[in-house]
C-alpha cells in the first residue's frame, strides 16, 4: 500500500533539519572561537547532513531491491559514523562549557534526524505520485 505522507510530518522534518542546522550555524557565528574551529564544525555539519542522506537513500534502494553496491552503502555508513565520530572528538576537546558542547551536539543530531526524515518524506512522496498520477491536463 502506498501512502502519501502527512503534511504535518513534512512539516514537522523540514522545521527540525532547518531549526538543527541554522541553530548549529547561528551558534558557530555568534560563538567566540578561532575561524579554523568554526570551520571544523561546520564541515562536520555538513558531512553529516550529506552521510545520512546518502545512508537513508542506501538502506531504502537496498528495501526496494535497486541495486546498490557493497563499496557505496558501507561509504554510507563510514561516513555516518565518522561524522558523528569527528563532532564528539572536537567537542570532547574543546575548551567550551559543557552547555556550549550540549548545544552542538544536540542541534546537530536534530539536523541530521531531519535530514533523514526529509530524505524519506521526498521518496514516499515520489512513489505515492508516481502510483497516483493527478495529471488535470486535457489535450484539445
Amino acid at each position: 500500500m502506498v501512502q502519501k505522507t502527512s503534511n504535518a510530518f513534512v512539516a514537522a522534518s523540514w522545521i527540525a533539519m532547518g531549526v538543527g542546522t541554522l541553530g548549529f550555524i547561528i551558534g558557530l557565528w555568534r560563538a567566540d572561537m578561532l575561524l579554523n574551529e568554526k570551520g571544523y564544525y561546520f564541515t562536520v555539519l555538513m558531512f553529516g547532513l550529506f552521510g545520512v542522506i546518502s545512508l537513508q537513500k542506501a538502506v531504502r534502494d537496498r528495501l526496494e531491491e535497486l541495486p546498490v553496491t557493497e563499496i557505496y552503502y558501507g561509504i554510507c555508513w563510514f561516513g555516518t559514523i565518522l561524522s558523528i565520530a569527528l563532532l564528539i572528538i572536537g567537542l570532547w576537546n574543546a575548551t567550551l562549557q559543557p552547555s556550549e558542547k550540549g548545544f552542538y551536539a544536540f542541534a546537530f543530531l536534530l539536523a541530521i534526524f531531519g535530514a533523514i526524515a526529509v530524505q524519506k518524506n521526498v521518496r514516499d512522496n515520489l512513489i505515492y505520485d508516481k502510483a497516483n498520477p493527478t495529471n488535470t491536463y486535457i489535450d484539445e
